[in-house]
């Protein structure tokens, strides 16, 4: 769901392939539905949280992922939820998306999303070294302290401002510059993510690539990596 800006919260649910074009969105297949033959079957239910600093653009992504446009406000996150029926690599599948608050203050709040959690997206912006420092400092720790077996994948967000003149002078006042994709590559490496991607919320550039992974992350886990919901204790 969303917050709209009346302050309502409204659900979105979209029918999607990763490689087709956008569709209608339609009504999730609940439990035990029909389908077109008269059989009862199941779809396969994922939970993926995404977690990471405020402001490294949780929500944009996942607000574009859902509805293929870019918001035009930002809304500090709480806790959001986005539903999004998705076809990967010929499995059928239900997404379901939590969106979290990366503030400090929400820090006990935040892991109450975490239990049955399928697969994090951990993410921290390219024009943002400390949101990359702190992938290592405190997200992929308090992931793996909740939830040590649930798979992660890392997410480079915001790849459009890597070569933007604006950010790259910021950064340089700061004696700093963004986030290379070797660097995330070297990241993902040292927390054993199951892969790095990077994206563009703005530009659409690599996002179905992110949330396809997540999927795979979970339908195909690595030899070392349990297949086993979070339950927080």
């Amino acid at each position: 769901m969303f917050v709209t800006e009346e302050g309502r919260a409204q659900s979105i649910s979209l029918f999607q392939s990763v490689s087709g074009d956008w569709a209608e969105p339609v009504s999730l297949l609940s439990p035990g539905a029909a389908d077109t033959t008269g059989h009862r079957s199941i779809m396969q239910s994922i939970k993926c949280v995404v977690v990471g600093d405020g402001a490294v653009g949780k929500t944009c992504l996942l607000i574009s992922y859902t509805t293929g446009a870019f918001p035009k406000e930002y809304i500090p996150t709480v806790f959001d939820n986005y539903s999004s029926q998705v076809t990967v690599d010929g499995h059928m599948v239900s997404l379901n998306l939590w969106d979290t608050a990366g503030q400090e203050e929400y820090d006990r709040l935040r892991t109450l999303s975490y239990p049955q959690t399928n697969v994090f997206i951990i993410c921290f912006s390219i024009s943002s070294p400390p949101s990359y420092e702190n992938i290592k400092h405190k997200w992929h720790p308090e992931v793996t302290h909740h939830c040590p077996s649930v798979p992660i994948l890392l997410v480079g967000t915001k790849s459009d401002l890597r070569n933007d003149a604006d950010v790259l002078k910021k950064l340089k006042e700061q004696n700093q510059a963004p986030i290379t994709y070797q660097q995330g590559q070297a990241l993902a490496r040292q927390i054993h993510a199951v892969k790095y991607r990077e994206c563009s919320a703005l530009s659409q550039d690599g996002i179905k690539d992110v949330f396809a992974d997540a999927v795979r992350a979970f339908l195909s886990p690595q030899p070392t990596t349990h297949k086993k919901p979070c339950i927080l204790l």
